[in-house]
């Protein structure tokens, strides 16, 4: 494809279907909406908003700066930027606790010059004493060799920030159809005009935005899509707080290891402590395609993880919060991401059908995004997005193998069923 000159673009009178009302389509059909788009629909599976199994509904996601990809740098300051200043859209949804990293590799070290030049308030730890100064004296923390606080980074509540964008989009005149599920796509001469969903319902449309997430390989397989991302697992688990242990770690930073993938939060309103590892996680093969398996699909077992991922989990736990680590976890979660080979995404146009359009691939990373991804993904809907993100951002680019889901001694592996656990590993 050349990228030296724009693609055809989308009119603010289009009609346009966004196919999932996750973090890519729910931005994204707010900022159609805010340019003046006039017919923007959202197809949404769930007949539950935020969808129960969608990645984008959750307790919490790290919203960090920590890059050492430029891009990402600046566009996580641009988004923090709206998390705290459109209380209006955001409400309380983040927190900005500070995100301590640790973990020596080359990606925690890029990310740091990343943040020292983009001018963040920073605290170099040196040492595991240093590191100590982070905490309070009545939380006991592991030997952690060095790292740094970022402080101007922290969580947000994902569940709660979707929602209200969500309710923004629909104040905005978006149409929101749920409970449908998209089948398959409507062509005509060869040319896409429209989506089919289970019910026999049939949505015309001059642009279709494919936006759902790990679904995406799935949702419409005559796209070819399967090679160009995986819908892949990612186990986490949960520890419940007795409120006298909440108030004591309530002002931790959240805490991610970029050499082994681990992280976890400060607990929430709730005294709920969540964690998981960033890693090559699991697949789960349906039709030579992999497709999230979860607690809709799955009742009995669809929260469930890898006992060895719990066993993981416990561990690395405990190598921070060793004295938390020694409770029982309260909840587990296999939570579904669409990851592609070299953690960049996938937004653009189809390179043979120009009425398909791209904006999935989160890779993991997506979700801190939530109040500019949309833009991005609007740019390029509308022709704007400069010619080396298009290239970054193209459906049929060449994909390297070099993200920050490569962890030492971890590979992605097919999900095995027969060897699941929840809470009591």
């Amino acid at each position: 494809m050349d990228y030296s000159s724009a693609p055809a673009a989308a009119s603010p009178s289009d009609n346009i279907t966004i196919v999932g009302a996750g973090c890519f389509g729910i931005s994204t059909a707010y900022h159609l909406l805010k340019r003046g788009f006039q017919n923007i629909t959202i197809i949404e599976r769930s007949d539950e908003l935020p969808a129960k199994d969608g990645s984008s509904n959750d307790i919490n996601r790290i919203v960090r700066t920590s890059y050492p990809d430029p891009f990402y740098a600046q566009l996580a300051i641009d988004a923090i930027k709206s998390w705290k200043g459109d209380v209006d859209i955001w409400g309380d949804s983040y927190h900005e606790s500070g995100v301590l990293v640790v973990g020596g590799s080359p990606y925690a070290d890029q990310s740091y010059i990343s943040d020292v030049q983009n001018g963040l308030r920073l605290q170099k730890l040196a040492n595991s004493a240093a590191i100590r100064q982070c905490f309070t004296k009545d939380i006991t923390v592991g030997e952690i060799s060095h790292g740094y606080l970022n402080r101007d980074s922290g969580w947000a509540d994902a569940g709660k920030a979707t929602l209200l964008l969500t309710q923004k989009v629909i104040a905005l005149g978006g149409r929101l159809i749920s409970g449908k599920r998209c089948v398959k796509l409507v062509r005509k001469d060869g040319k896409t005009e429209g989506v089919e969903c289970h019910d026999g319902t049939i949505i015309a449309s001059s642009l279709i935005i494919l936006a759902a997430g790990p679904w995406s390989p799935s949702v419409f397989p005559e796209l070819e899509y399967k090679d160009r991302s995986h819908a892949t697992g990612q186990g986490i688990a949960m520890v419940q707080l007795t409120q006298e242990e909440a108030d004591r770690y309530r002002e931790v930073p959240v805490f991610t290891n970029f050499g082994t993938g681990f992280y976890c939060f400060p607990p929430t309103e709730n005294n709920i402590v969540k964690m998981a590892i960033h890693a090559p996680g699991f697949t789960h093969i349906v039709n030579q395609i992999s497709t999230p398996r979860t607690v809709i699909t799955h009742p009995e077992d669809g929260l469930f993880i890898p006992r060895p991922y719990a066993r993981r989990l416990r561990e690395e736990f405990a190598a921070v919060y060793p004295e938390l680590a020694k409770k029982a976890f309260s909840n587990t979660r296999l939570c579904w991401y669409n990851d592609t080979s070299d953690g960049d995404w996938i937004i653009g146009r189809h390179p043979t059908d120009s009425s398909i359009f791209f904006a999935t691939g989160g890779s993991g990373h997506a979700f801190k995004f939530l109040p500019v991804i949309g833009r991005v993904v609007a740019d390029a809907v509308q022709g704007l997005l400069e010619p080396q993100l298009m290239r970054k951002f193209a459906f049929d680019r060449e994909m390297t193998h070099d993200t920050s889901r490569d962890i030492p001694g971890m590979t992605r592996e097919e999900l095995d069923t027969n060897d699941l656990c929840g809470p009591e590993i």
